[in-house]
């Protein structure tokens, strides 16, 4: 892959290395590093060290080579199948399983299941480390994922996807006192200007994000939401409502400084895929699903509400 970029503002005075990994999530710091020093990333035309300093409108030039995709294993488990036919598959995904194999995460993916799950996700022609994947869930948001079970269905719903023609609702428990009863909030996400690997609301920069809520049940010093996404920015979600000062229990990335470290009655980031509407592939009908809330959440709740 080509690589042709100018430096903003706010990586002025980054490692050349760090700036490198934080803008292609699949090429790490070390590796990086190893194609600055054998010349294959310029900095204005010319070679640097790892450890240089970029400066405002430099131009960032080279070639990313393409990683070898790793043949995955298949791998039965038990996957909570919530609707199958020919041509898609719907999943309620557990919190704590990976979405697809990444680096630490070479099995016990999604991927590995479907790929024992039917023979249709190791024919020729998917990516091989995404088969079928039509969106994705972060590994500890748990509920509802689409996939596709051919390549006429995955085109078909990734162009719903990206027409904003899919209902998606989820789940939210979280910290924070006189909580509206309904809300949107439209603010622009993009990287965050100095942690480069966490997304932000940046105004000047970011790509539009639209992201409704309503009031399920309250407790003190929380509430459950009904959360609506109208748009599919990375960790939408989390940061929205981050943002607005009621982040998710749990969630120790997007957290007010002083419950980063736990301790609170969420064992993970309480987010949760709920319904999902969307148009079938084949027949064109408009399709509702739900997946129940997770024991996790009840747990949580019920030691909220004592």
């Amino acid at each position: 892959m080509d690589l042709c970029f100018t430096i903003p503002a706010e990586l002025s005075g980054h490692r050349i290395d760090q700036v490198i990994s934080a803008q292609f999530d699949d090429c790490s710091r070390s590796r990086a590093a190893a194609l600055i020093q054998d010349g294959s990333i310029l900095v204005d035309g010319r070679t640097r060290r790892p450890a240089y300093k970029v400066k405002k409108g430099q131009t960032i030039k080279g070639v990313l080579p393409e990683s070898r995709p790793k043949k995955i294993a298949p791998q039965p488990m038990a996957l909570s199948v919530l609707y199958e036919d020919a041509h898609i598959l719907v999943i309620d995904k557990p919190a704590g399983m990976v979405v697809h194999p990444g680096p630490g995460h070479a099995a016990d993916t999604l991927v590995n299941g479907l790929l024992a799950h039917d023979p249709v996700f190791g024919l020729p022609g998917w990516d091989p480390e995404r088969p079928g994947i039509v969106h994705r869930l972060d590994r500890d948001t748990s509920g509802l994922i689409l996939i596709a079970k051919h390549q006429q269905s995955l085109a078909f719903l990734q162009k719903e996807f990206k027409q904003r023609r899919v209902k998606k609702q989820y789940l939210a428990l979280v910290q924070g006192w006189n909580i509206p009863e309904t809300g949107e909030i439209e603010k622009p996400i993009g990287r965050h200007p100095r942690k480069r690997k966490l997304m932000a609301v940046v105004p000047e920069s970011g790509k539009y994000a639209r992201t409704g809520f309503w009031v399920v049940q309250r407790f003190p010093e929380a509430a459950l939401l009904g959360v609506r996404l109208y748009t599919g920015r990375t960790h939408q979600i989390r940061v929205h409502l981050y943002d607005q000062g009621m982040p998710l229990l749990g969630d120790l990335v997007y957290q007010l400084r002083r419950r980063r470290k736990g301790n609170g009655p969420a064992p993970r980031q309480m987010l949760h895929s709920w319904r999902l509407a969307f148009r079938h592939p084949y027949s064109g009908k408009r399709l509702c699903l739900e997946a129940p809330m997770p024991e996790d959440f009840t747990a949580v709740m019920t030691a909220l509400g004592s």
